[in-house]
């Protein structure tokens, strides 16, 4: 299912394929995220336009809305949502934690108090992978309990034993054909627990590995903490998907440290908000500076939105509150995430990652307002939407 094509010398960046049922995925890769079927502004044609390989859809809010028999009837996510390319589904997993005022963690899965209506509503190992079964993702996600960055040690330990346990009856469960599972890191910054579920996990032989509880609030630091606890246990001949991240600076940051995929929701959410992704960082293109700027988001870019408009019309159209603005943001910053991954591939291909990996971290600017944005994401009781 997965290749590993090379390593780069001097970091422990990698480029791999990962075959499947709808396609080969070159790594590494970053996946948009479509929570209920769609990415939020996006079409497919766009999407395919822009060199989408792999979107994300979400096992608790497709269940929950439309519903497993309208998808079913439809022949499956695929075909309902017109994406003949593959999907990976998480597992309601993230719900667990994102959803916290409203659920209740049991011994086999969580009680749900829907976020729509109040319905209650049982997710657990089986019943995630059935869904995800129905759905027809070529990945399918182990359901897994996310706790909160800074929950106590005892909170954190009960948290991972619950993470092998349900992850050995995923692994039990029927699969749509030709669906692959991935088994889901946790542990927070906890050396012993991460080298224990990543040990207990890779045991169980699954198609690939998560590593989960990162952009959940916490620190950076933590996060690339997180990420180097898990890592070095992981199978070199299996794909590493650090999940829920992030802005294009953490993404290069994890390549470095060995991670293959990402998923994140920022590229349409901070579009919604007028911020745009360029290589040196975030612009917010509301502000008065852009007023008369009639260049575009950022020079060599050439997505849809570079090529035709200019930052004092979009600008404009932010402010008149016209959705034509939030579509050409979200073109834009999706087209910048994947052409920074396709760089990134080129990079590790010719062994001159250490270079581009230098010469992006330091020409890029963080921005306050988008890390707020990040933390709000994580604790917001829609997160992933």
């Amino acid at each position: 299912m997965f290749e590993l094509l090379k390593t780069d010398a001097g970091t422990k960046a990698r480029l791999g394929k990962l075959t499947t049922t709808h396609g080969v995925v070159d790594t590494p890769v970053f996946m948009s995220v479509g929570t209920q079927a769609s990415v939020k502004a996006l079409d497919p044609r766009e999407l395919r336009e822009m060199g989408t390989q792999i979107i994300l859809g979400n096992t608790y809010h497709l269940n929950l809305r439309p519903g497993l028999d309208i998808i079913k009837a439809a022949g499956g996510l695929h075909r309902f949502m017109n994406w003949e390319r593959p999907i990976l589904t998480d597992s309601g997993g993230f719900q667990v934690f994102s959803l916290a005022k409203i659920r209740k963690v049991k011994a086999h899965g969580v009680e749900f108090r829907s976020h729509l209506d109040g319905s209650l509503l049982f997710i657990g190992p089986k019943e995630s992978m059935e869904i995800q079964r129905v759905l027809g993702s070529d990945i399918a996600m182990v359901f897994d309990e996310c706790p909160p960055h800074d929950a106590p040690a005892r909170e954190q330990k009960l948290a991972v034993e619950r993470t092998i346990r349900w992850a050995r009856e995923c692994r039990e469960q029927p699969r749509a054909d030709g669906q692959k599972v991935f088994g889901i890191v946790q542990g927070g910054s906890n050396p012993a627990l991460r080298e224990e579920c990543a040990k207990a996990l890779v045991a169980m032989e699954f198609d690939g590995y998560a590593i989960g509880g990162v952009s959940v609030g916490e620190p950076e630091p933590e996060m690339m903490k997180a990420i180097e606890l898990a890592e070095p246990f992981l199978p070199a001949g299996k794909a590493r998907y650090a999940m829920g991240l992030g802005t294009p600076a953490q993404m290069v940051e994890l390549i470095a440290r060995g991670v293959d995929m990402f998923d994140c929701v920022l590229p349409t959410r901070v579009a919604r908000n007028g911020t745009a992704y360029t290589r040196r960082g975030a612009i917010g293109l509301k502000g008065a500076a852009y007023k008369t700027d009639f260049g575009p988001l950022e020079e060599g870019c050439d997505c849809f939105a570079c090529r035709n408009f200019t930052r004092a019309y979009l600008r404009h159209l932010l402010r008149a509150d016209e959705i034509l603005g939030l579509r050409m943001l979200s073109v834009h910053n999706s087209h910048m995430y994947l052409k920074l991954m396709s760089d990134v591939r080129a990079a590790i291909a010719a062994g001159a990652f250490g270079d581009f990996y230098r010469n992006f971290i330091a020409g890029f600017k963080p921005s306050q307002k988008v890390m707020a944005q990040r933390t709000k994401a994580a604790t917001d009781p829609r997160a992933n939407l």
